[in-house]
């Protein structure tokens, strides 16, 4: 029984969820640290991206969850709203035999008035970021005096994007006997500090801190100057030839220019970063995430919290100033076991940078040139899937498997040439292979869902 669910005290109804969900054995961090949530103490955990923290701390908080009382009972703070999504989404997964849970989602990007609202019919369990949490807090919308735990997911991102009075001033608005659970994916000394401020007597966890280094292929390539490095990226483009990958640049101007140039090149790609509406980002991301656009140029804190399966090569164009983020970034690759390739362009300027990553790898990289890589190899990164919206959603009532019926019975598509659904509020978002696309399209501006016609386009 050790490392199964079943060992530990939780609700029937979670169990027997999990075993739905194939959750048969339990990862590190969640054998670790949930026997610590369970028991009500409080936590610092430090474990990377993927590892399974979230259920580390949404099993514990469904476990004492009272929910005949629709007050808030737990409040988790994520740096951003995709990061936000990505937890509420995952705890209503795990609550789906627990009758009647609410899980509300606060952040930004979404008018406060609906989030007003919603906060009227009650909530058990709030997912937000600071900033957001902290408006509604002032305007004395939402009240906190109710929650029992405090959870701060990636709190070492938080910390690095400047929330730290914001999270201390939150924390002031739920009593002190609170549960507080501090998950991060490095451990700096802010870490502790900010525990030392919020806990009572915190246990710390850390487990799988450092990816494998069999699973990720690292190279380091050295170039004359900045200006080289677009010629770089056409060349690991060639030799590589990833179906989709994600490029890290170290500001927005520079992940914008990065998108352009690979567009300008023949490849689909867009840049995303915090200057970017939020309807722009979803989209975005859907596509990346629907394998109907090939790159996602990023900087750091705009790609905190994805969670992108199957990804096979990260580019870093720019170093990070902080090796830890770097080891952040790799770790985008090589989920589940899967292996990755990491890349990496520096200059002289940043070889301080590229000595530092390789003494916290534990391993002595060896710089190489571009030059060693094909230069005139051609090579073709047309998405093999196209999305398309729906102008209905969840308020309409549609479900995935309409869209799906929807699709076959009117274009005659086959089941699998239909990928990923994405159904949001009041847009529902559908991967088509790319051939196909058009005409699922043109058949359905004429035909009907659910006995109802809807606007339907390319993204």
């Amino acid at each position: 029984m050790k490392g199964k669910f079943e060992s530990l005290n939780l609700k029937q109804e979670l169990l027997e969820n999990l075993k739905e969900l194939n959750f048969h054995s339990m990862t590190p961090i969640q054998a670790k640290g949930l026997p610590v949530v369970l028991a009500k103490r409080d936590i610092i955990a430090k474990a990377k991206t993927g590892s399974g923290k979230t259920a580390a701390f949404g099993l514990g908080i469904l476990n004492s969850l009272n929910i005949s009382n629709t007050r808030v009972q737990s409040l988790i703070l994520c740096p951003t709203r995709e990061l936000a999504e990505q937890v509420a989404k995952e705890i209503r997964t795990l609550a789906r035999m627990l009758k009647n849970v609410k899980v509300l989602t606060i952040t930004g990007g979404t008018p406060e008035y609906h989030q007003e609202k919603s906060l009227g019919h009650g909530a058990h369990i709030i997912v937000g970021t600071p900033g957001r949490v902290l408006r509604l807090l002032g305007k004395n919308t939402l009240k906190l005096h109710t929650a029992n735990s405090l959870v701060l997911d990636e709190a070492d991102r938080m910390l690095d994007m400047g929330f730290q009075e914001d999270i201390l001033k939150i924390a002031h608005e739920i009593p002190k006997d609170r549960q507080t659970l501090l998950f991060s994916a490095t451990f700096p000394e802010a870490i502790k500090d900010l525990g030392l401020e919020l806990q009572s007597d915190a246990e710390l966890v850390e487990v799988d801190t450092e990816h494998s280094k069999d699973i990720i292929e690292q190279s380091f390539f050295e170039l004359e100057s900045h200006k080289d490095k677009e010629e770089a990226l056409l060349r690991v483009l060639a030799h590589y030839r990833p179906d989709r990958f994600l490029v890290f640049c170290k500001t927005k101007i520079i992940s914008d220019s990065v998108a352009k140039f690979l567009r300008q090149n023949k490849v689909y790609a867009e840049a995303i970063h915090g200057d970017l509406l939020q309807n722009d980002r979803t989209e975005v991301l859907t596509m990346f995430s629907n394998r109907s656009l090939s790159a996602l140029v990023a900087t750091d804190v705009a790609a905190r919290g994805l969670d992108i399966q199957d990804l096979e090569l990260v580019i870093n164009f720019d170093l990070p100033f902080s090796p830890e983020v770097y080891v952040h970034r790799v770790g985008r690759t090589a989920r589940a076991g899967k292996k990755g390739i990491a890349i990496s362009f520096f200059t002289a300027k940043q070889v301080d940078e590229f000595e530092e990553i390789s003494e916290i790898s534990g391993k002595k990289f060896q710089p190489q040139s571009i030059k060693e890589l094909s230069s005139a190899s051609e090579y073709d990164l047309t998405p093999p899937m196209t999305t398309i919206y729906i102008s209905g959603g969840k308020k309409d009532k549609l479900r995935p498997g309409d869209i799906v019926g929807a699709i076959v019975g009117e274009v005659g598509l086959d089941f699998k040439e239909i990928g990923k659904i994405s159904v949001t509020n009041v847009t529902s978002f559908v991967a088509i292979v790319s051939e196909k696309a058009e005409e699922v399209v043109f058949k359905l501006r004429s035909g009907k869902i659910k006995n109802r016609k809807f606007k339907v386009g390319f993204l």
